[in-house]
C-alpha cells in the first residue's frame, strides 16, 4: 500500500518567486511526521530547460529523504534534464523509466513532443508501456504518470494542449487491467476524471493555479499558493473498503485515494515573491 506525494510544475526559472515556492513544497516534504514511499515530480520541472534551471532542481530534490521520480513536460529539455537530474549522458531519446515502489510498479513516461505543448506517447513510448507492463507479474498494480492529461478539463489553455491520440492509450489500457490509474500534471489544476475505465488524477500546480472560467478573468490565479496531492493505492481488502472487487474498468480489486493540500507562503515570502509572468503551461 504506497504512500505518494506528487508535485508538478515548478517551472524554475532562477526567479525568487519560483525558487520559494518550490522550496515551500520541499520543506514541507521533507519535515513530514511519517515518511512516503516516494515523490512523483510529473514534469515542468523548469521553465525554460535550462542546465541551471535543472541544477537548482537537482539541489531541491535532493534534500528529499524519499526516492524523487521524475518525467519530463513540455518547459523541459531531455538533454539538460538527463545530465542534471538522471546522472546520464545527454540524449534527445524519451525519458521513459519504471521504478518498484512497495511493490508497485510506477512508469514515468514521457508524454513530450519537443519545441510543442500538446503531448504524446510516441509509438516507442507505447512499446516501452506494453513490454513494460507485460513483463509484470500478473498480480502487480501498478500507476502510469506522465505530464499532459489524456481528458479534457474545460478550459481552453489546458485543453488545447493536452494530450494527442488518447485512444492509442485507451486501447493499451484495455490489455492490462494492473492498471490502477493515471497520473499527469500540466494543467496548473488539482482535477480529478476517468479515463478508459481508470481514475486520472491531475496533479496541481507549484508555480501558479488556473483559474476556471467560472471564478473570474486571467487564467493564472498566482495569489494561490503552491499546492501537492498525496495518493494512497491500497487492495479493496485493506483498511474500510467497501468495494465488492468486481474488476469493472481497470485496476482490478484496486483503489487509489488521493488528498490534496496547498501550502499557505508566510506574507513576507508572498509579498516578495508577487512578481507577474506568463501564463505558459
Amino acid at each position: 500500500m504506497p504512500l505518494l506525494a506528487h508535485i508538478s510544475d515548478l517551472h524554475l526559472d532562477g526567479t525568487p518567486r519560483a525558487s520559494a515556492r518550490a522550496r515551500r513544497v520541499v520543506d514541507h516534504l521533507r519535515t513530514l511526521p511519517q515518511p512516503v514511499d516516494a515523490v512523483l515530480v510529473t514534469g515542468d520541472i523548469a521553465d525554460h530547460g535550462d542546465p541551471a534551471e535543472y541544477e537548482e532542481a537537482a539541489r531541491l530534490l535532493a534534500a528529499l529523504p524519499y526516492p524523487v521520480l521524475t518525467c519530463p513536460g513540455n518547459h523541459d529539455a531531455r538533454a539538460a534534464f538527463r545530465k542534471a537530474l538522471l546522472d546520464e549522458p545527454p540524449s534527445e531519446e524519451p525519458i521513459n523509466r519504471l521504478h518498484h515502489v512497495a511493490d508497485t510498479a510506477i512508469l514515468m513516461c514521457d508524454s513530450t513532443i519537443p519545441g510543442r505543448d500538446e503531448g504524446l506517447l510516441d509509438d516507442d513510448t507505447l512499446a516501452w508501456i506494453d513490454a513494460t507492463l507485460s513483463d509484470l507479474p500478473t498480480a502487480t498494480p501498478a500507476l502510469l504518470a506522465f505530464h499532459q492529461p489524456p481528458v479534457a478539463l474545460h478550459h481552453p489553455l489546458p485543453d488545447s494542449m493536452n494530450l494527442l491520440r488518447p485512444h492509442d492509450l485507451a486501447a493499451l489500457l484495455r490489455s492490462h487491467p494492473n492498471v490502477a490509474a493515471v497520473l499527469t500534471g500540466h494543467a496548473h489544476t488539482a482535477a480529478a476524471s476517468t479515463f478508459a475505465g481508470r481514475p486520472v488524477v491531475v496533479g496541481p500546480a507549484v508555480t501558479w493555479t488556473l483559474r476556471m472560467a467560472w471564478e473570474g478573468e486571467g487564467a493564472a490565479d498566482r495569489e494561490q499558493p503552491p499546492g501537492l496531492a498525496f495518493h494512497i493505492l491500497a487492495t479493496d481488502g485493506d483498511g474500510h473498503e467497501d468495494g465488492d472487487g468486481d474488476g469493472d474498468g481497470g485496476g482490478e480489486g484496486l483503489r487509489l485515494t488521493t488528498h490534496f493540500r496547498v501550502l499557505p507562503l508566510d506574507a513576507a515570502t508572498a509579498a516578495a515573491t508577487a512578481a507577474t509572468a506568463d501564463t505558459a503551461v
